[in-house]
């Protein structure tokens, strides 16, 4: 197996940002490509070690930074970091690639954008694997997250990052070893002028000021069975807080084509570091027809 050839690349928005995208391509690249989206504060890097596994089968394996986050320029407008906007830079840099139909592996955020091209963009979509997110998000977990992003305090040292992030999420991440603490942590945040900072716009916290759990938010279940055409992979991580046992079980009675991983001892969401779920995704992927 080799080596893949790694390169970041940038594409302008509609209103003038420069996006970046991480290309993963084998030496001989065969099938179809694979898009990674991250969750809502989450980077092209989190998929590093998938991706790799990926092109290592040959695959070539497409990781988008969304608008303020990883290497994309950040919004002056923090009103712009929302599922419409995002959706629109999401199909400029497909469309920029020439690529007309993939392979969609969405995390959390990622995969609720995975649910709404199925809806409105099915041609895009030969497959989808939908990391700890479904139609139903569950207010506990949204809260946590509402509670952390972009509100965590500056660590002084690599060490006393993860510590912070052991204290954050500890509770969630119960499998975790000492090398995949500090592996989140390099993955979540960056040296810069000699300081740890995160590698999102803090703004982004204001995406989910309007998120109140007195009221319901609306379902997506009919944009998940918009995707009954094509084979779907639903992971969840056994401490998920967001994505219930009972949603997970339903995602997987109400599609046809869908199977099911629980990844034990984490939650919202799995890392995609662990060799058994790196390597039900590799073996997903090689089932779709191409």
């Amino acid at each position: 197996m080799s080596t893949p050839h790694i390169t970041s690349r940038f594409h302008t928005s509609s209103d003038g940002l420069r996006l970046h995208l991480r290309d993963y391509l084998p030496a001989h690249a065969h099938g179809l490509p694979v898009i990674c989206l991250p969750g809502l504060a989450r980077t092209a890097e989190d998929f590093d070690a998938v991706a790799r596994a990926l092109a290592q089968n040959g695959r070539r394996v497409v990781a988008i930074d969304y608008r303020g986050r990883g290497l994309s320029d950040r919004d002056a407008d923090p009103a712009r970091y929302d599922l419409a906007v995002e959706s629109a830079d999401i199909q400029l840099m497909l469309a920029q690639e020439h690529i007309d139909t993939a392979i969609f592996l969405g995390t959390s955020r990622g995969g609720i954008h995975a649910m709404l091209l199925g809806a409105f963009r099915p041609e895009l979509l030969a497959g989808v694997i939908l990391n700890d997110i479904g139609p139903v998000l569950e207010p506990a977990g949204l809260l946590r997250i509402q509670g952390y992003v972009g509100k965590l305090p500056s660590p002084r040292n690599w060490a006393d990052a993860v510590a912070m992030f052991k204290r954050v999420s500890g509770a969630q991440f119960t499998g975790l070893s000492d090398a995949d603490w500090h592996a989140y942590a390099r993955l979540t945040l960056e040296e810069k002028d000699g300081s740890l900072i995160a590698r999102y716009d803090p703004a982004l916290a204001r995406a989910l000021d309007a998120y109140d759990p007195s009221k319901p938010m609306p379902d997506l279940w009919a944009q998940y069975e918009a995707l009954a055409s094509v084979p779907v992979l639903a992971i969840r991580g056994e401490n998920s807080d967001l994505l219930s046992p009972e949603v997970f079980q339903a995602m997987l009675t109400r599609h046809p084509r869908a199977d099911g991983l629980t990844v034990p001892g984490q939650g919202h969401a799995p890392l995609l570091l662990d060799p058994p779920s790196i390597a039900r995704i590799c073996t997903f992927i090689g089932a779709i027809p191409t």
